[in-house]
């Protein structure tokens, strides 16, 4: 009876380490110009977080106006080439609401599928440029390149989806708008009347 109780806890150990290896979320490796590239952004300076945020809606915004692979334009001081155009990742992509940042190291932990949609890295300042990668059907460890054509990786945003870029006001905004149209057609309904 003794030696069952360690035969059976080896079998009950090995059962839920070969049911962990079943559904593990093996890290993924990203790469320059892979099916999950959005698209590049020449050259990404400056690179503070609100400048990430809008580099990336520049691209989200013209892949949602049905832009092919291969597209390139220029907006907000910058040089952008859409890597995969629209329908490749949806008709539509949401837009880029900032998340958290990294430096240095090239393993992130993207959490649960649909957690983030998109990641941004810069590669060594003006050398170079930098990435924008579509991660929302991805979840789970992944790396990315250490480098893009022998220039390091500087950092490393994610981010999480919003409204698209370029879409309506929200409903307060549209409210507000519309009270104000509405006291002033009512003032002039007064003037005239008077």
């Amino acid at each position: 009876m003794k030696n069952l109780i360690p035969t059976k806890l080896a079998l009950v150990c090995a059962a839920v380490g070969a049911l962990m290896f079943t559904f593990n979320n093996n890290a993924s490796a990203l790469t320059i110009g892979d099916g999950q590239t959005l698209g590049y952004v020449f050259y990404g300076i400056p690179s503070g977080d609100a400048d990430r945020t809008q580099y990336v809606n520049d691209l989200v915004f013209e892949y949602n106006q049905g832009h092919p692979d291969g597209f390139t334009f220029s907006a907000s001081g910058q040089d952008y080439t859409l890597v995969h155009g629209s329908p490749t990742f949806g008709a539509t992509l949401p837009g880029a609401v900032f998340g958290h940042d990294g430096t240095g190291n090239t393993g992130i932990n993207l959490g649960a599928i649909g957690t983030y949609t998109y990641l941004f890295a810069k590669y060594d300042g003006p050398n170079q440029g930098s990435v924008v990668w579509y991660v929302g059907n991805l979840g789970g460890p992944i790396d990315i390149p250490a480098d893009w054509n022998g220039y390091g990786l500087s950092g490393w945003t994610l981010f999480t989806a919003g409204a698209p870029p370029g879409s309506l006001p929200d409903g307060g905004a549209t409210a507000m708008l519309l009270g104000a149209a509405l006291g002033a057609l009512g003032m002039v309904r007064r003037f005239l009347m008077s």
